[in-house]
C-alpha cells in the first residue's frame, strides 16, 4: 500500500465518529478518576482536621473538667462547714464572762493552785467573735501547776494559752503569771464592764475585769 493510500485510510479512521466516540470516552474515564481521586483525597485531608479538631475539643472538655473538679458539691462544703463552725461556736466558746470566771475558778480548785489575781481585757469587736483575754497571777507546787496548765488547754472552754512567765519560787510553791486568751460571740459581749461573781476558793476575791488598753 502507497504512503498515499496510509495517510488517506487514517485521515478517513480519524473522521469516523465511533473513533471521537472512543476518544471522548476515554477523556471522560480519565477526568472521572481525577475526579475521583481528588476527591478521595479532600475527604482523607476533612476527616483528618475533623479528627485533629474532635480531639483538640475532647482536650479543652477534659482541662474544664479537671479546673472545675474543685467546684464540685462547693455549695454543700460551705454548707458543711458552717454547720461544724456553729457547732464548734456551740460547745467550745463560752456564752459569758461568768462562764469563762467559773470555769477557771473549777480548774483551779481541780488542780491544787491558787489564783492571786485574774483581769479581763476585751479586744475589738469582730464579725463573729471578739477576743478576750485573761491576765492571771497563779501560785501552787510545781505540779499542781502543770496540772492546772493541762487542763485549761483540754478544756472543753476554748482557751489558748498566749504567755506564762515563772515569777518567784518560795518553800517549794511556784508563782507563775499566765495570758489566756478566749473568746465571746459579738452578742455576748457587754457594752460596760462585766459583773463577774467570786471564783471558788473561799480565800479569793472576785477577778476584776478591766477595758482593754492600747498596745496590750
Amino acid at each position: 500500500m502507497s504512503e498515499n493510500g496510509t495517510s488517506s485510510t487514517m485521515r478517513e479512521r480519524l473522521a469516523s465518529p465511533v473513533t471521537w466516540h472512543v476518544v471522548g470516552l476515554v477523556v471522560l474515564l480519565l477526568l472521572t478518576i481525577g475526579l475521583a481521586v481528588r476527591l478521595g483525597l479532600d475527604w482523607a485531608a476533612m476527616n483528618s482536621r475533623s479528627g485533629d479538631a474532635l480531639a483538640g475539643k475532647q482536650i479543652q472538655i477534659k482541662a474544664l473538667e479537671i479546673q472545675t473538679a474543685p467546684l464540685r458539691g462547693l455549695d454543700q462544703r460551705v454548707a458543711k462547714s458552717r454547720e461544724q463552725m456553729q457547732d464548734f461556736y456551740n460547745k467550745r466558746i463560752p456564752p459569758d464572762y461568768s462562764t469563762i470566771s467559773g470555769g477557771i475558778g473549777d480548774l483551779a480548785v481541780a488542780s491544787s493552785v491558787r489564783l492571786s489575781r485574774m483581769q479581763y481585757s476585751q479586744g475589738p469587736p469582730g464579725t463573729d467573735l471578739t477576743e478576750i483575754s485573761i491576765d492571771a497571777g497563779i501560785s501552787g507546787p510545781y505540779p499542781s501547776i502543770m496540772r492546772f496548765i493541762n487542763a485549761i488547754e483540754r478544756d472543753k472552754t476554748f482557751f489558748i494559752i498566749r504567755a506564762m512567765s515563772f515569777t518567784s519560787q518560795q518553800g517549794g510553791l511556784v508563782n507563775l503569771r499566765l495570758r489566756v486568751s478566749t473568746w465571746l460571740r459579738p452578742e455576748n459581749v457587754p457594752s460596760g464592764l462585766p459583773s463577774i461573781p467570786p471564783l471558788n476558793q473561799s480565800d479569793q476575791s472576785a477577778p476584776q475585769p478591766r477595758a482593754a488598753q492600747e498596745g496590750e
